[in-house]
């Protein structure tokens, strides 16, 4: 159980925010330290008797302009989310007024800037290929994985599986997904992708989230997938990618993968102390 008396306040403060509809629930830690312990976030992510979110996001006091933590719906730990991170980014940016941050995050350090016409660019570091720093079970080649479909293992500081095929808008996600974030050979389970090819550089995705289920778009998981079809000759290493919810632009340089795109903000709320108790 948390210690209750960290809600002391009548209401505690919160942000609701969503890159393409992968929405998350954000608390701002820096002036509202609030501990969040696996039942809390579940219960802030139930959409009937919470707030709901894909993702929380913690903003803390760090090296560099903040440190961030990331929680998944199921009350879960992710070191990495695309999305929220370049939420978060706009919101830093807009209320300090600058336009480049350095921000760290358990996936390490990661940068972010203005992008223009109302995007926000985020620098999601280096992809893991080896197959233990993805991680997997056991040693393979994670170009081309021993599993039905020969998905493609990528690390973006959580696990990811990303499958190529005819016409992601045919894979019933519901059935597909778990079958996989499940799979014996991701010991951390992982996240799903079914993507297919539109055009040069142009890719249709789908997104199976470990920890939360279908969601309409996944930061990480684009990146993933832009990397996979990168090794496999199937684009270049920047291309256009269109999810459920929008599109993200991903840029695999030699410092990194850049991922670019939209963000909302699109309310402030506050927790009542009543709420949190009963969680």
């Amino acid at each position: 159980m948390p210690d209750m008396s960290m809600y002391s306040e009548p209401q505690f403060p919160f942000m609701k925010m969503h890159g393409l509809g992968n929405d998350f629930v954000v608390v701002d830690a820096r002036s509202h330290p609030l501990e969040i312990t696996p039942a809390l976030a579940r219960g802030i992510a139930h959409r009937q008797f919470g707030v709901g979110f894909d993702q929380l996001a913690l903003i803390e006091q760090g090296k560099g302009d903040a440190h961030l933590t990331f929680f998944n719906a199921d009350g879960s730990t992710s070191a990495a989310c695309g999305n929220a991170t370049r939420c978060i980014a706009r919101h830093l940016m807009d209320e300090s007024g600058k336009s480049e941050l350095h921000l760290t995050t358990d996936r390490g350090d990661l940068f972010a800037c203005d992008a223009g016409n109302g995007l926000t660019s985020v620098n999601m570091g280096h992809p893991q290929l080896d197959w233990r720093d993805i991680p997997l079970r056991e040693e393979t080649d994670t170009l081309e994985l021993p599993i039905e479909g020969g998905p493609t293992a990528t690390g973006m500081g959580n696990p990811h599986c990303t499958f190529f095929v005819e016409d992601a808008g045919l894979i019933p996600l519901t059935d597909f997904g778990p079958r996989y974030e499940h799979h014996p050979l991701y010991p951390e389970r992982t996240n799903v992708q079914v993507a297919h090819l539109v055009g040069p550089d142009h890719i249709r995705m789908r997104v199976w989230e470990r920890g939360v289920g279908v969601t309409l778009a996944s930061g990480s998981s684009s990146c993933a997938t832009a990397v996979a079809a990168a090794r496999r000759g199937l684009t270049g290493r920047r291309v256009q990618i269109d999810l459920d919810g929008g599109t993200l632009w991903i840029d695999w340089r030699d410092d990194g993968v850049w991922m670019t795109g939209p963000t909302m903000h699109v309310f402030s709320g506050t927790f009542t102390a009543a709420f949190l108790e009963s969680l």
